[in-house]
Formats: structure tokens, C-alpha cells, sequence
């Protein structure tokens, strides 16, 4: 177990998030990660993992999303590692950390990174659950939003077979989105917990949808 004050670092870890994510977007701002961590919290409650990991990894997952440099995937484990090593936490946990944040994200197809642990599974369960339910549907729209896309256009079908690169700049509707990422979490979750929680949030995605196609077409 690490030898320093864990109270101390996840305080520290919290406030150092909240600064650099004062102005994200709003479905990958402090409050994303503020569920995951709570989220992870829960999970991890019935897995043998280290614990500081699992937190240190679930508040750090997003500092610099690839969504908002550029694409490029580096910013984001290069400012955790900047700010654990400014707090002295041994370099074991550092490299844990960083594996969890460069592996957790959902990367379109079916492309597994090569890098595995119970508590990368346990952190990439609990950000899978904040992109369901009604949460993830209010996410899913506000990025939407954002970047100025269409909700839906019938004669654009969702692409189910994206590369990493493809997926990373694709413009498609909003509603494209649900299947080719909301949809498909519920059968990747890595843990029991996590399970049980995605499928009545996939319940509710796919209610959802029902309803939005029949306001879509005049039928309710």
C-alpha cells in the first residue's frame, strides 16, 4: 500500500481537478468526474484492487480529454504524471495511474488496449456508466451541442465498424452516437457492479430512443 496520506493526495488530487476543468465542456467537467469517482467508489467496493489507484485514476481519467487537444492523446497522462510526481506518490502507483488513464477511454470498434488490471476495469466501468441512462443521453446531447451536429438525419447510418481514427473525427448526428457507443457498453462492462447498473440504464437508453423515433415521425 502506499506510504502517504491518502485523504491528503485525493483532497489535493479534487481541487487540482477542479481548477483545470473550471471551464470544459459541460459533459466532461468537474461533475463527469465527480461521478465517476463516485461511481468507481461503488464499484470497487466489491473488487480486491487497490484503492488509491481506483481513485487517483477516476479523478484524473479526463484532465485533458483528446476531445479538446487536438486529438492528441498525450496532454492528458502527461499533466497527471506532472501533478502526482509534484506530490511525492511513489512512482509505482504513478505508472499504475497512467496505464488506467491512457486505456480507459471508449475508442470505437471493438480495440482493447493491451494494458489490463482489475482497477483499470473498475475505473473504465465506472466512466462507462456516466455515457448511459439518463445521464449519458444528457451528455451525449450537450457535446452534441457543442460541436454544432445534427440530432438525427435518416439518411445517415451509424457506422458500427470505425476505426480508433475514424472514430476520433467523426461529425455524425447525436443520435448515431447511441449506437455506435451508448449501445454498446452494456455488454463491455468489466465487473458484476458494473453490470447490474448498466442494464437498467440500457433499459432506459433504448426507451428513449423508441420514444424520440416516434416523436420524430408524427406517432405521439
Amino acid at each position: 500500500m502506499a506510504l502517504f496520506s491518502s485523504e491528503e493526495i485525493i483532497q489535493s488530487t479534487v481541487n487540482f481537478v477542479k481548477i483545470e476543468l473550471k471551464d470544459a465542456e459541460g459533459g466532461h467537467d468537474w461533475f463527469h468526474i465527480e461521478r465517476v469517482y463516485r461511481n468507481a467508489i461503488l464499484i470497487s467496493e466489491n473488487e480486491n484492487v487497490d484503492k488509491i489507484v481506483v481513485k487517483l485514476a477516476a479523478l484524473l481519467h479526463d484532465i485533458a480529454d483528446y476531445k479538446f487537444t487536438g486529438g492528441d492523446e498525450k496532454v492528458g497522462p502527461a499533466k497527471a504524471r506532472e501533478f502526482l510526481s509534484s506530490e511525492n506518490i511513489p512512482e509505482e502507483t504513478i505508472e499504475h495511474v497512467i496505464k488506467i488513464i491512457e486505456s480507459v477511454s471508449f475508442k470505437g470498434g471493438n480495440v482493447e488496449g493491451k494494458f489490463h488490471s482489475r482497477e483499470l476495469e473498475v475505473v473504465q466501468d465506472a466512466d462507462r456508466l456516466d455515457a448511459m441512462g439518463a445521464i449519458g443521453i444528457a451528455r451525449t446531447f450537450n457535446y452534441g451541442g457543442f460541436k454544432n451536429r445534427k440530432l438525427y438525419d435518416p439518411e445517415i447510418a451509424p457506422n458500427l465498424h470505425m476505426t480508433p481514427e475514424e472514430y476520433k473525427i467523426s461529425d455524425a448526428p447525436t443520435i448515431n452516437h447511441f449506437y455506435e457507443k451508448l449501445l454498446l457498453l452494456k455488454d463491455r462492462m468489466n465487473t458484476e457492479t458494473g453490470r447490474r447498473i448498466a442494464e437498467e440504464r440500457h433499459l432506459f437508453m433504448e426507451s428513449f430512443l423508441r420514444q424520440f423515433y416516434d416523436e420524430w415521425k408524427g406517432k405521439k
